[in-house]
């Protein structure tokens, strides 16, 4: 189900992203959950929240990465 707000996302996201960072996650996770809600538009048999998790995740990494302690930070 979509994300209406920061707060709603995941503990797992919030606990470790960055506010800019959860904002990409929270908008990427809203528009794949749209745009794959039919399971023709899937690749492979991952269901439509599966599928907006990935996304989203992928969204964050390209604008952020780890660094050597662990936190999530923009890249340069």
């Amino acid at each position: 189900m979509p994300y209406s707000k920061l707060s709603d996302l995941p503990k797992t996201v919030k606990s470790k992203l960055p506010t800019h960072a959860e904002e990409i996650y929270r908008a990427a996770y809203n528009s794949a959950f749209d745009t794959y809600k039919d399971s023709e538009d899937r690749n492979g048999s991952d269901d439509r929240e599966t599928v907006a998790h990935k996304v989203a995740w992928s969204a964050v990494k390209d604008q952020y990465e780890k660094n050597d302690n662990n936190d999530w930070v923009k890249k340069d």
